[in-house]
């Protein structure tokens, strides 16, 4: 028997280790050079791992959740047969754990050979369905699986969430289920608590009267152009903002803790928080200050749609130097973000409601918005927080203000 032992590759950005998110092969599977054989998570990115040859599994290292260092082995082959270059024979493969029992009435379809086509997203769908995807006809360009034909596909109950098993007669609330906190939500547990733990937060919340702003909103879409998507606050939020942080530079800030420096930005990369299927992501609209009100739009659009459907890239999700969150009319009252370490402030929006206020002197119905903003007090001062909310506030409730160029002074 010639084997192959395939350790953890050097995912680069000084990576020591990466998590393992899933594996798509296990012992005594034949496979084939490129085929993807595990997902990996670093603490930059998710990562598609190949096979680097083609063999057939002996054993695995480590399941999913588990850290594996790099230059470790990940995965031994047998490649005995074709030294490498092709599947090895299946009188060659060593026991496969038992599979589930499946219904009599359910077929079983046989498993494909070769690398599965499938976008992350559907990987992540067919995991959390139980769904494995060699059993499963791809109906797109080159066998690649959809989502169309994993809705249609039989879920596997071996790869199913472990979940507590009771009595048919017993309290159905009783059932419960695990759920092991892993990749891309697991970071995210991780940075917030960071975050949280070492930054000392300061909560600023100021009311805004948006109604100026809506009918702007409103004339401007009835007037886009050609393709280009309704317009929400969040476009006139960011483009409000590359205004006031001209004049607020300190909050347009990265602090290097290795270092112990901060690191002032003249460009503002705006990170736009986006819920995703996976968890929160932060794709960055780069260079804000540089775009037209409907460029940001179709930045804001096209990043969100990329980080929904897994499509982002690293250099997407990274280098932002001020973060806005929003969650629409979910937004509620006030809230108070966490900071996206290493920035030093968030912005957060609230939803926008009509009510009566006091507006020159007389009681009328407002659109009324609420701002609620975090900053790192090591190096904002409540002061310059406060000052810079408000300019914020004050273009916002004056948005022609927001296009007129700032008149520098000799």
């Amino acid at each position: 028997m010639s084997q192959y032992v395939f350790k953890m590759p050097d995912l680069g950005e000084g990576t020591v280790d990466a998590e393992i998110v899933a594996w798509h092969t296990k012992p005594g599977d034949a496979v084939s050079e490129d085929q993807l054989i595990v997902e990996v998570m670093t603490d930059k990115a998710a990562v598609e791992v190949p096979a680097p040859v083609s063999g057939r599994v002996l054993s695995i290292t480590g399941a999913p959740g588990d850290k594996v260092a790099v230059g470790s082995p990940l995965i031994v082959f047998d490649v005995s047969e074709g030294d490498g270059t092709a599947p090895a024979a299946p009188a060659a493969a060593a026991p496969v754990p038992a599979a589930a029992p499946v219904p009599a009435a359910a077929p079983v379809p046989p498993a494909r050979q070769g690398r599965v086509m499938a976008s992350p997203a559907n990987r992540r769908r067919a995991r959390e369905a139980g769904i494995d995807l060699s059993t499963v006809a791809g109906s797109g360009p080159g066998g690649r699986i959809l989502r169309e034909d994993l809705e249609a596909a039989p879920a596997a109950a071996a790869s199913s969430p472990a979940v507590q098993r009771v009595p048919a007669d017993a309290d159905a609330s009783a059932e419960t289920s695990e759920i092991k906190v892993i990749g891309l939500r697991r970071l995210i547990a991780e940075r917030m608590s960071e975050a949280k733990r070492n930054i000392p937060h300061f909560a600023y919340v100021e009311e805004v009267d948006v109604t100026e702003l809506e009918s702007l909103r409103q004339h401007l879409n009835l007037s886009r152009p050609g393709e280009a998507a309704s317009l929400s606050y969040l476009p006139l939020v960011v483009m409000a903002l590359t205004r006031v942080l001209e004049s607020f530079p300190q909050c347009n800030v990265l602090y290097d803790a290795e270092r112990g420096v901060l690191v002032r930005h003249r460009a503002v990369h705006v990170g736009i928080a986006t819920q995703t299927p996976d968890g929160l992501k932060v794709p960055v609209v780069r260079n804000a200050q540089s775009l037209g009100l409907w460029e940001v739009a179709a930045a804001i659009r096209r990043l969100a749609e990329r980080a929904r459907s897994n499509k982002a890239t690293r250099d997407e999700l990274v280098g932002s130097t001020i973060t806005v969150t929003s969650l629409g009319k979910l937004g509620g009252i006030a809230s108070t973000p966490i900071i996206n370490a290493p920035e030093v402030a968030i912005i957060g929006l609230n939803k926008a409601i009509e009510r009566p206020v006091v507006h020159h002197g007389a009681v009328v119905v407002r659109r009324i918005m609420n701002l609620s903003s975090s900053f790192d007090h090591r190096f904002v001062d409540g002061y310059d927080a406060a000052a810079m909310i408000q300019a914020l506030k004050e273009l916002l409730e004056h948005p022609a203000a927001i296009f007129i160029p700032k008149v520098k002074s000799k």
